[in-house]
């Protein structure tokens, strides 16, 4: 789907949006009920704003990069609380650091673990040709 279409319209309903994003509507539910997102109801319906199809694509980038639901509502919520967007920015710059350290270090042990099984691996098969050379 062309998401410029979507963003020229002002309300959006939680089916809709579930497809354009490739995700089901007991996501998009959950993080309603996580503070995430705060849809206008009319009647029973949830009705979203242009506002809400924004902070649905921070969510699922902030999921795909590794963040906690935990530090994306602190970063949504600083948008609402700082209109210079300073502190909002502070916190990005903070979880990227985080973030990268963490993964910088799961790189490392990767690397690491890769390097033990490829020396296990040239054992095993070092003794299995010891093996067939004796048969």
């Amino acid at each position: 789907m062309n998401r410029s279409e979507p963003e020229s319209r002002d309300l959006y309903a939680i089916a809709e949006l579930a497809k354009e994003f490739g995700i089901s509507t007991r996501a998009i539910r959950f993080y309603e009920s996580k503070g995430l997102l705060m849809p206008e109801r009319v009647g029973g319906t949830r009705v979203f704003r242009r506002r809400d199809r924004a902070r649905l694509i921070l969510i699922l980038r902030g999921k795909r990069l590794g963040f906690s639901l935990k530090d994306i509502h602190e970063y949504l919520a600083l948008y609402e609380a700082d209109r210079t967007h300073s502190a909002q920015v502070a916190k990005l710059v903070e979880m990227v650091d985080a973030r990268m350290e963490l993964l910088t270090s799961q790189l490392d042990d990767l690397k690491t673990t890769m390097s033990e099984l490829s020396e296990i691996r040239k054992l095993a098969s070092e003794q299995l040709g010891r093996e067939a050379a004796k048969a």
